[in-house]
């Protein structure tokens, strides 16, 4: 299987080395890191170029400068592999991370895998919160992710056969994560990890909260996503229930 990390980046230069280095000792000559670069104005521009410049397999892309959604969106869309990884700019990732995930695909069958995360301080050292499953009560299921979202991007495997219903994702739909969390469950599901397989960076800048907005706030988004949701479901039934048909006769 062809390994495609699809990585947003935003004036990530502060921990983007750790990170790289993370993932690139993981992958394979012919897999791919797909870097959407919405703004590098921190200096981090040269950096980012002498890595695709020293190694094939990362790929700069200029970032729509429309959002962190619309950010991966880009990435994604530029992906070829057969397992697509979603990466934030600031973790890191655990030796065996991509074998472990890799075998869970090929046991499950399913189209996403969700794994665990420990949370680690800017410096990257262990704390002692809750991993990040504890912490939101993870486990799969339309309902209960729409309560509160378990699909949480950085820990995040799909296949590339969930691309036509992904992509373009919708400008109400405030999470990619969950709208991929979704789509799989929608369609082959989500096979959960217990084993925490990256180290998620607590630090002022993350893009992924570990906190709620306000009452108003969830209310509004949670009606969205219902709009959302039911476009999702017709680009479901449209690419994936005639080959389920198909499969049946």
């Amino acid at each position: 299987m062809k390994v495609s990390v699809a990585m947003a980046y935003y004036n990530g230069g502060e921990y983007i080395q750790e990170q790289l280095t993370s993932i690139l000792e993981q992958l394979g000559s012919g897999d791919e890191v797909i870097v959407s670069v919405d703004a590098a104005s921190d200096g981090s521009g040269e950096l980012l170029e002498r890595w695709a410049q020293d190694d094939s397999r990362i790929h700069l892309l200029a970032g729509p400068a429309q959002g962190v959604v619309k950010n991966f969106e880009n990435a994604i869309a530029h992906c070829d592999g057969d397992i697509i990884f979603l990466s934030d700019q600031d973790d890191i990732w655990k030796e065996g991370k991509v074998e472990k995930v890799i075998k869970a695909f090929r046991r499950s069958g399913a189209d996403a895998i969700l794994h665990n995360a420990e949370i680690v301080d800017e410096k990257g050292r262990m704390t002692d919160q809750k991993t990040m499953f504890e912490m939101r009560g993870s486990r799969s299921g339309i309902l209960k992710n729409l309560v509160k979202n378990s699909y949480v991007g950085c820990c995040l495997a799909f296949r590339k056969e969930l691309i036509p219903v992904l992509l373009p994702i919708p400008e109400k739909m405030y999470m990619h994560d969950y709208w991929i969390g979704t789509a799989a469950e929608l369609c082959g599901g989500v096979r959960l990890l217990r084993e925490p397989l990256i180290g998620y960076r607590r630090h002022g800048g993350n893009v992924t909260e570990l906190r709620h907005g306000s009452l108003l706030f969830m209310i509004k988004k949670r009606m969205n996503i219902l709009w959302c949701l039911l476009l999702l479901k017709k680009r479901v039934k449209k690419y994936f229930e005639p080959q389920n048909s198909e499969t049946d006769s």
